[in-house]
């Protein structure tokens, strides 16, 4: 799929607005001139479990690692792929060493997490359609690649859909620099990893679940991706 260079103010509030204006030019590979639908994916196992309680734009809690933003924007396919103002999204993902707020004490997460709701959050669409969060870098766990958890819903508070958002890689990539940098608490590296072409949400549906990432370990990351629902 082709990209197309995608420049957009993120006109946010002045809350929002200083930590993403590194983000307001990117290439994304969602935005195309066929206006395509992202695709869906499951929400589980670890999904949030009161969202409205975490209406936040720093989702770090007491979470440490390598500096991390990230911008979400969504469009309407059914109107041409325009922003799509007013929209709830809810994001949510692991910590450095892989493990969820809200969940813990079995054996698919034997560390209890239970009581305490990091890195996860939720936001409104602007009129450009974005949403803007701080964090820090997803590690990862076994049998998945790096990546970003999204439900999104209409005003009203209708699912439009639930979906993911997977990361670049390669030599030089993003994951590669963080889980090598022992210094920031990444302690796993690549050792057992699981790549995006192997991963089993990832595997089929790449075109339109990579985010864009730019940035350094030293001075953090960010990272933009736009998500076509039909609202």
């Amino acid at each position: 799929m082709k990209r197309k260079q995608f420049l957009k103010s993120l006109g946010m509030t002045s809350v929002i607005l200083p930590l993403m204006q590194a983000c307001n030019k990117e290439d994304d590979p969602t935005v195309t001139g066929s206006c395509t639908a992202t695709d869906s994916e499951t929400a589980g196992p670890f999904p949030t479990k009161d969202p409205s309680s975490l209406v936040m734009v720093d989702i770090r809690s007491d979470r440490t690692g390598v500096p991390f933003e990230f911008t979400i924007t969504v469009q309407d396919k059914n109107n041409n792929c325009a922003a799509h103002e007013g929209a709830i999204v809810d994001v949510w993902h692991c910590d450095k060493d892989g493990y969820y707020s809200e969940y813990g004490g079995t054996t698919m997460q034997t560390v209890d997490f239970t009581s305490v709701h990091f890195l996860r959050g939720r936001q409104v669409t602007n009129s450009n359609g974005q949403v803007g969060f701080t964090s820090i870098f997803p590690g990862w766990y076994s049998g998945r690649s790096t990546h970003i958890h999204v439900h999104i819903y209409d005003a009203s508070g209708n699912s439009l859909l639930v979906t993911q958002i997977g990361f670049p890689e390669g030599s030089s990539s993003a994951v590669v620099l963080v889980n090598a940098s022992s210094a920031n608490g990444y302690t796993k590296g690549m050792t057992g990893y699981t790549y995006n072409s192997s991963d089993n949400i990832f595997s089929d549906s790449q075109d339109t679940e990579i985010g864009t990432i730019n940035g350094s370990v030293a001075a953090g990351f960010t990272l933009t991706h736009t998500i076509v629902v039909s609202a």
